[in-house]
């Protein structure tokens, strides 16, 4: 018999983020506030400059939304710039799917509401892909 069962069920979602060929997905679930990107914290993702985007969703939503829950992101392929972008679109589709399944629906709308408005990219994955390259031409 495992001694963990005794604690609850496992609160936690996994959602990914997408943009052109880097994939990240986040694992968030019942916790104290931790956000990490491949094991490390947000704080220490290069590039330094692309820093501040990463940090959107949680300087829009204050820190109070993600102090209960951890999210944790795994994130391959594409270049650092689209990663960059697919970590932020996984952490805030993380987040409101977590309010969604274990919070409330009106909580939930009010995060939504927020990041879709400030962006929509922070919810909706961007379609454009790299044309293939063609022969012939001048």
């Amino acid at each position: 018999i495992m001694s963990s069962e005794k604690k609850g069920p496992l609160q936690s979602v996994q959602v990914f983020g997408r943009k052109k060929n880097a994939t990240a997905v986040a694992h968030c679930k019942r916790g104290n506030g931790l956000t990490k990107v491949n094991g490390r914290p947000l704080e220490l993702v290069e590039p330094a400059t692309l820093r501040f985007k990463l940090l959107e969703p949680i300087l829009l939503l204050g820190k109070d939304k993600f102090a209960g829950v951890d999210i944790r992101v795994r994130v391959k392929g594409g270049g650092h710039v689209s990663q960059v972008y697919a970590i932020r679109q996984a952490i805030s589709k993380s987040l409101v799917a977590y309010y969604q399944k274990y919070v409330d629906e009106a909580s939930k709308k009010e995060i939504k509401d927020i990041l879709a408005l400030h962006n929509k990219g922070l919810l909706v994955a961007d379609p454009r892909r790299k044309e293939s390259k063609k022969f012939g031409g001048p």
